[in-house]
């Protein structure tokens, strides 16, 4: 945050986690900071009417930049308000699908998902912490982790792949069908974890540097219809 600048972060969550924002609002003013305030109401497929209600929050808090905590709905909601506001976005993602590494950001008003691709809508930072990681259960973890190794698959058969890009997408695979079977199996360690949280970051990265096949747009379309 020093080297953004920024000192007021508003804390984005879902309502089933906003422990964790609770437990960053602790922690920020040891580092000479202050939390702007809290947003514990994203959602699925990042409705804008949320957005939006997030967005006016940021601004009446005089907030500087918005750390997103949890899985793919907060960080869309982070993607969000950054894109719109142009304030950094840090995120810690606590599951595996990837989306902090995308470019990419689906929205959803009255049933309609609408997808824009811009570099800016990356975030300025990502943290990946496999303590954020541990109380996720394992059938959140195996649905997040297949959808990240969907990405991969994508990026395989993308017309723009390249050798680079293939290289990293099977690693990604590799990394998540070896370490989601053990964390099924014991969900207490903490070494399979953290490898799927280094699979998640491969599959992410390959998605964002390669173009979306018929499989995503089709996810897209039906995910915003539910």
């Amino acid at each position: 945050m020093e080297r953004l600048k920024v000192s007021r972060p508003l804390l984005l969550s879902t309502p089933g986690k906003s422990h964790w924002t609770n437990q960053l609002s602790d922690l920020i003013p040891g580092a000479s900071m202050t939390a702007a305030g809290t947003f514990a109401q994203a959602k699925a497929h990042t409705p804008i009417p949320v957005t939006e209600e997030a967005t006016a929050l940021l601004n009446s808090v005089a907030a500087d930049c918005v750390i997103s905590i949890g899985g793919g709905s907060v960080v869309g909601l982070g993607k969000a308000i950054s894109i719109r506001t142009g304030v950094p976005h840090i995120s810690i993602p606590t599951t595996y699908a990837g989306s902090e590494m995308t470019p990419h950001l689906g929205e959803t008003q009255d049933g309609i998902k609408t997808t824009q691709s811009d570099p800016k809508i990356l975030p300025e930072v990502v943290i990946y912490d496999v303590d954020f990681t541990m109380t996720l259960p394992p059938a959140i973890c195996s649905s997040s982790g297949i959808n990240a190794i969907a990405h991969a698959i994508e990026a395989l058969y993308a017309t723009n792949v390249s050798p680079i890009i293939s290289m990293l997408a099977l690693e990604g695979i590799k990394a998540l069908a070896e370490s989601l079977p053990q964390i099924v199996q014991d969900s207490s360690a903490k070494s399979p974890r953290e490898k799927a949280l280094y699979g998640s970051w491969l599959c992410g990265t390959v998605l964002g540097s390669s173009s979306m096949g018929l499989h995503h747009k089709l996810c897209h379309v039906l995910g915003g219809s539910i």
